[in-house]
């Protein structure tokens, strides 16, 4: 179907246009009206971000694949769009998201404004515009050369809106370090794409998908697709960019990209192995569930070690990154072994922990965003006591920790456990290496998630229990009613997600028919009640039913505690001898880890310091001792120190030609057109 009225196609594109409007009304706060114009860009942002929603579900509910071409670029190269259900999905993610932030925004950016390092706010506005526009526009392209431009478009925004305080190296290194890895990525997503338009005659995809490719030019077609989005999406080993630049970028931006930048990879692994190349091999799954797994269990345990919010919350994108891929990946072996049901289960679960993450991964990074406007501290041992100062923000933030740490009855439950429910039917493959390792990764999954359980416990007590570590923390108050609306609208979410998957489920059924034309259609045999994903006789889960029973057991407990015969007796907590209870008995997050660091202390190259200070007396006293501890990341040292040092090496030994010499630039010139000369000819 063409894009006419009344398609989502051109609610999509009322979307685009929103958004442009939002960078141009940045553009016009330069000269006048800042303050108006500042919140008439989020305003629009609101917009589109409705829109997008809209124009996605529409498609998704309607099960419509709308195209669109025009004709702009080269004579040869019209651009083509279309929306079909997976790109209306992906833009149901992002558009709730553009949502939050836009509500969000208008509060946050103000903060920018103070201060000796204040930063003007256009640019901002602006690059924040071309980012979401790059996403939007790429979830609807048709062809190889709008998607990269697009893609491209949003990597580079993405750049200047990691780099936006440059006064502080921190930003600047990170912002190098995602551009670099960005580029090298795309170079490798247009080397996928190279190979499925030498064999389909062209470079939009339906040409693309009629391409007969041999098996072993689709897996490399595959190997390059899953290496150029992997670098996006932050799979180990090629995550090292993201704990860099997500705790450095203003935290609504952190939103965006943890929740749906890193999802365009997401995006670009599914449209390219199960549309483009169709012929899915188990044998990719293998390696994509290999990965999965090992993201996914170092994701967590990075997290673990630190003691920086933000950076703690970005490690946990890793590590969701990784429970999708295996998701993705039990699905290609059940695909590729003949078990297309099976198959269908490991897509949807991995589908739905992508939209899951993007709710709660968006909720906490707001929720980190609202703590560092009110204290200016990143640094969990510098918080404490703020449920206190700030109880909204921290019952939302709480429930982002619950989802995140696969909680019933909140969304991240349901998803892990879809996805432990793919992993359990290994006795139906005949490989017996399969069967032996699908069991291994849904072991690991649940070590996973007990880890991130227990982080989240770590980042909520010391940032929002016990006592104020200092004296900013202790005079922090709530943060405006806005930036809570663009958080409540995510926990809300959240919720509903988790007590009612099999509506969501439903929903997503046009996805898999369009890519597998397969559906699950046991996902809710016994009413909205009961998620079956498999058959009642092999599992079923009721949230509701566990949504009615914690509020039973809450009720009761408290008429049991309110009703009580005894009066309750408070005491004060023993003070270890030492007198009054301060913020300095309080555990730190390098003493609440510290015995997992033990256990797995080879996952990490550890430093450790201890220093300390003694008076000149007879008998030198210590007067004053500070420990520090540093953990590196192991993939930094292994993989990419090395390539640096070969670049280096290699850029010295080429040096040579830097002559400075026009006559020899001219020579090599020369020399380099007679070669290319020679291979066209």
């Amino acid at each position: 179907m063409s894009a006419t009225i009344g398609s989502p196609l051109l609610l999509a594109y009322a979307a685009v246009a929103c958004t442009l409007l939002s960078g141009a009304t940045s553009l016009l706060a330069l000269r006048r009206h800042p303050g108006f114009l500042h919140f008439g860009s989020f305003l629009f942002l609101f917009f589109s971000g409705a829109a997008s929603a809209a124009a996605g579900g529409w498609s998704l509910l309607a099960r419509l694949t709308v195209t669109d071409r025009f004709e702009l670029g080269l004579p040869w190269l019209d651009w083509h769009l279309r929306l079909d259900p997976l790109s209306g999905f992906f833009l149901v993610l992002l558009g709730t998201l553009v949502i939050a932030v836009s509500l969000y925004g208008p509060s946050y950016t103000r903060e920018f404004t103070r201060g000796p390092a204040a930063q003007p706010l256009p640019p901002l506005g602006v690059f924040t515009a071309l980012f979401i526009l790059g996403m939007q526009l790429m979830l609807l392209a048709d062809d190889a050369l709008v998607f990269m431009i697009f893609w491209e478009m949003m990597s580079l925004a993405g750049y200047f809106l990691v780099v936006y305080q440059h006064q502080h190296a921190a930003n600047r290194h990170a912002a190098f370090l995602y551009l670099l890895l960005a580029h090298v990525g795309a170079l490798v997503i247009l080397l996928s794409f190279g190979v499925l338009a030498a064999f389909g005659g062209g470079l939009t995809f339906d040409q693309m998908r009629a391409a007969k490719l041999t098996q072993l030019w689709a897996t490399i077609s595959f190997a390059c697709a899953f290496l150029g989005f992997g670098v996006k999406a932050g799979m180990v080993p090629l995550h090292v960019w993201l704990p860099d630049a997500h705790p450095v970028a203003p935290s609504h931006i952190s939103a965006l990209m943890s929740g749906a930048m890193i999802k365009m990879g997401i995006y670009g692994i599914v449209r390219v192995s199960y549309d483009l190349i169709g012929d899915v091999q188990w044998e990719w799954g293998v390696v994509v569930l290999m990965i999965g797994t090992a993201s996914s269990l170092l994701g967590v345990l990075y997290a673990l070690m630190q003691h920086d919010l933000k950076r703690l919350l970005a490690y946990h994108s890793i590590e969701n990154i990784g429970i999708i891929l295996m998701g993705l990946g039990l699905s290609m072996i059940f695909l590729g072994s003949g078990h297309k049901m099976l198959g269908t289960l490991g897509l949807v679960a991995a589908l739905y922990h992508t939209l899951n993450h993007a709710l709660f991964k968006g909720l906490l990074f707001l929720g980190a965003g609202a703590v560092l406007y009110r204290t200016h501290a990143r640094d969990l041992d510098h918080m404490g006591g703020l449920i206190h100062r700030m109880p909204v923000t921290a019952f939302l933030f709480l429930v982002g920790c619950v989802a995140i740490s696969a909680l019933p009855p909140f969304n991240g439950f349901v998803s892990e456990w879809l996805t432990f429910q793919t992993a359990l039917q290994a006795p139906a493959l005949k490989n017996g290496l399969l069967r032996t390792m699908l069991p291994i990764a849904a072991a690991l999954l649940a070590l996973t998630g007990a880890l991130a359980a227990a982080c989240f416990v770590k980042a909520f007590g010391i940032a929002f229990l016990g006592k104020a570590r200092t004296r900013r923390v202790a005079r922090a108050r709530e943060v405006p009613a806005g930036m809570l609306g663009g958080m409540g609208l995510l926990a809300t979410l959240c919720l509903l997600l988790g007590v009612f998957p099999t509506t969501m489920i439903e929903a997503m059924a046009p996805i898999t028919q369009l890519l597998l034309h397969q559906a699950l259609p046991s996902a809710a045999v016994q009413g909205w009640l009961w998620l079956t994903p498999i058959s009642p006789q092999v599992a079923s889960y009721s949230a509701p039913f566990v949504v009615a029973a914690i509020v039973v057991v809450f009720g009761l407990g408290y008429l049991f505690l309110k009703r009580g015969a005894a009066p309750a007796r408070r005491a004060y907590a023993w003070d270890c001898g030492f007198g009054q209870l301060n913020q300095r008995m309080q555990y730190t997050s390098t003493a609440f880890s510290q015995p997992i660091r033990r256990v797995f202390g080879g996952v990490w190259k550890v430093e450790e310091h201890i220093d300390t200070l003694a008076d000149a007396g007879p008998i030198p006293r210590v007067t004053s001792l500070h420990y520090s501890l540093h953990t590196h990341d192991w993939s930094w040292l292994w993989c990419y120190v090395p390539i640096g040092r070969m670049v280096l090496a290699a850029a010295n030994r080429i040096g040579f030609i830097q002559t400075g010499n026009i006559h020899t630039y001219l020579k090599f010139s020369f020399v380099t057109l007679l070669v290319f000369l020679w291979i066209v000819s």
